[in-house]
């Protein structure tokens, strides 16, 4: 098996030192003075941490430590029967001010397909649920929020599937969301389950829209990321910025995939210099 023109084992061991890297400069991050809203995406794994423990209250701490401002959930929910949502979520509102976006589930659910999209701050304008195609049971939640009073921010979160070719498949109607390059700020983030880059990756055909994005962060599997499983990505030129893993000893085991998370710079949003008008010239 190869990736991107090296052997598995060769990418892992770039990974394990991009890891590295990223730990040692995390710092910097926190103090260039960056400021922006902090958007998140986090598989929480059913609340099925690495050590097999069943643990909600263990999930809801990690989303607690993370602090963001919008954060897509993926396997929020049962995957079988009724799909019962699986976090208490009134009690994650009144500690941390994230408020589910309304969508019409059935039953207990939390959300469609077990994604949940929770904001702190804005008014929803509209949301829609979309069908993945594929074998597997996928879904996305697209909502229009509007953030600071007069610019609103698209967010797609997604949950794709784990066979390449339902990936590619999903990818597509990710694009059929999205009339033009041009248009209305963008956020795509979710477990989008692709560990190849450049050519053999799946989520080649997002390059035209979405552009030029920060490196591949890996996620998975948490004790130890060597996969970009989880992306966060736009359809604006630099309005997002320090994407990172968030890597506590409590999110080491409360799922299998870490939380990635990202800051958006709202002030960019109104640019339309910054909308992404040619294919990518980089791997996503």
């Amino acid at each position: 098996m190869r990736m991107n023109g090296r052997s598995l084992p060769a990418s892992m061991l770039l990974s394990i030192r991009d890891r590295r890297m990223q730990k040692a400069n995390a710092a910097a991050h926190k103090t260039t003075g960056t400021t922006g809203t902090l958007v998140a995406s986090y598989n929480v794994h059913k609340c099925i941490g690495v050590d097999r423990k069943f643990d909600p209250e263990r999930t809801s701490r990690v989303i607690r430590e993370i602090d963001p401002d919008v954060i897509a959930l993926q396997e929020a929910d049962n995957r079988f029967g009724d799909r019962d949502g699986l976090l208490d979520l009134p009690r994650l509102e009144r500690e941390t001010g994230l408020v589910p976006v309304p969508i019409s589930a059935t039953g207990k659910s939390h959300g469609w397909h077990g994604n949940v999209l929770l904001f702190k701050k804005g008014v929803v304008r509209d949301v829609h649920q979309i069908k993945l195609p594929g074998l597997e049971p996928r879904g996305a939640v697209v909502a229009e929020i509007e953030m600071d009073g007069s610019q609103t921010l698209r967010v797609i979160a997604a949950h794709l599937g784990l066979l390449r070719h339902s990936r590619s498949q999903q990818a597509r109607v990710v694009l059929d969301l999205m009339n033009s390059p041009d248009e209305k700020p963008t956020l795509l983030l979710g477990d989008l389950n692709e560990w190849r880059l450049g050519n053999r990756s799946a989520l080649n055909t997002l390059h035209a829209t979405f552009g030029p994005q920060p490196p591949a962060v890996p996620t998975f599997p948490s004790n130890l990321p060597l996969l970009a499983l989880d992306r966060i990505m736009t359809n604006r030129h630099g309005l997002i910025a320090a994407v990172e893993a968030h890597d506590t000893p409590l999110s080491r085991v409360a799922s299998d995939h870490l939380p990635l998370t990202a800051l958006v710079r709202l002030d960019r949003m109104a640019d339309p210099d910054n909308a992404m008008m040619s294919p990518a010239s980089q791997s996503v």
